[in-house]
Parts: structure tokens; C-alpha cells; sequence
């Protein structure tokens, strides 16, 4: 549920504005409207933009405006949050759901009583949005995993998780983009790349995109990768 914006001074050089005390659809649309606003008015100081799940963080440059002087200017923007999904990118990630890739979809089939192949089937079958980025380059937060496929995270993390793991906890989805542990639960491992490599648009994400997975073959993913490193 939206609450009136609280504008909360962060250091000498930034704010941060909060919209609800919990994630929601209408809280999600506000947040991405709000973040558009922001970058297209680009008030006096403001150096970037850095939307979360109920809140988003604006920079500035202290020499050119002040917390006060920011928040008129943040309450003067017109905000449209009407069609915030009319104005989203669609994304596709390719995924391979086959051996060697599938470390808990066998497991996850257990936790929610589920086959294998129906654990896959409501995975590409739900409604990806990206909600935020998180604590590594490139690691989106992807809401919307289907109601039956939802699982807790582990209770240990696993170490030296490769890039490109599709994985889910609740109801979230990351694909990896460096080597780290994780105690989210692995069911595929995607080639499409998600780290770009360019000083324009460094992921392939932004906050806001719509995200489709599109199954693979083992062989069509050895491909991929294969010309991927040809390049």
C-alpha cells in the first residue's frame, strides 16, 4: 500500500525517498514511475537514480543543491505511474534445465510436490519483473515466481555458485553474473549475457523490464556459449 513519500537525508549528498513499508505491485509501478520521472527532469545536482523495492536513493552533488532544496524539487514532478508497464522492455534469458545445471530441481520438486517438469513449466510460465539490483554488478532481483514453485532459501549458503545459475527463494529469481555462494535454489544455467561490458548500459536489465525465459537445449546452450566465445 502506498504512504505519503518520506524523504529521509542520507550523508551530505543523497536522499532517499520511501513510497510503502512493503513490496506490492502498486508500490513496484510507483517506484518505477518515480525513478523515470527523476531521470528525465534530472533536477539541478542529481548525479543518479538508484531505485529499490520500496524506496529509492537519489545522488547529488552537494556543491550544486541541498537535501531541501532537492525535496521541492522531487515534489514537483509529475508522476504517471498509469502506464509504467506500457513503457517496459521485455527481456528474454534462454535457460537449460538439464543435467549438469539442475543442482535442486529435483528438490524443489520435492519441497512443492511437484515433477521435475512441472516445476520447469511454472517457472517460464510466470511474470518476471526486474524490482532492483542487489549487492554485485549485474545482479537484478526478478519478482514473480509462481505461487507453486515458491521455496525458502537454504539454510547454509553454497560456495563458488558459477555465472549464469538460474536460481529462486520465495518469490524472487536471480540469474548469477559472478561466481559467488548463494543459498538460493539452482534449477538451470542460462548463456545470455547479463554483464554487457558497455559504458552505456553496462546489464541488460533495467528496474522495471519485464523478464521471459525461454527454454533450451544442452546442445543449443554448448552452441551459444561456444560462439559467445568465438566473439
Amino acid at each position: 500500500m502506498l504512504m505519503e513519500a518520506r524523504y529521509t537525508a542520507v550523508a551530505d549528498h543523497a536522499l532517499l525517498v520511501t513510497l510503502a513499508e512493503e513490496l506490492s505491485d502498486e508500490v513496484h509501478e510507483a517506484i518505477v514511475a518515480l525513478d523515470r520521472a527523476i531521470t528525465q527532469a534530472m533536477p539541478v545536482g542529481v548525479i543518479e537514480v538508484v531505485p529499490a523495492l520500496i524506496n529509492l536513493l537519489v545522488s547529488f552533488d552537494p556543491v550544486e543543491t541541498d537535501h531541501v532544496q532537492l525535496e521541492k524539487a522531487l515534489r514537483r514532478l509529475k508522476i504517471d505511474t498509469q502506464h509504467t508497464s506500457d513503457k517496459a522492455a521485455k527481456r528474454i534469458v534462454q535457460v537449460c534445465y538439464e543435467k549438469p545445471f539442475d543442482f535442486d530441481l529435483d528438490a524443489v520438486a520435492n519441497a512443492t510436490g511437484l515433477s521435475a517438469d512441472a516445476v520447469i513449466k511454472a517457472h517460464l510460465a510466470s511474470d518476471y519483473k526486474v524490482l532492483m539490483y542487489g549487492f554485485v554488478p549485474g545482479y537484478a532481483y526478478l519478482g514473480g515466481v509462481d505461487a507453486s514453485i515458491q521455496v525458502p532459501r537454504k539454510l547454509a549458503a553454497v560456495r563458488d555458485i558459477p555465472a549464469g545459475c538460474v536460481m529462486i527463494a520465495g518469490t524472487q529469481c536471480l540469474v548469477t553474473t559472478l561466481k559467488m555462494p548463494t543459498g538460493w535454489s539452482i534449477i538451470g544455467r542460462s548463456p545470455t549475457p547479463i554483464l554487457l561490458n558497455e559504458p552505456d548500459r553496462p546489464f541488460l536489465f533495467d528496474v522495471g523490464d519485464e523478464v521471459v525465459f525461454e527454454r533450451i537445449s544442452l546442445d543449443s546452450y554448448n552452441e551459444l556459449l561456444e560462439a559467445s566465445d568465438n566473439e
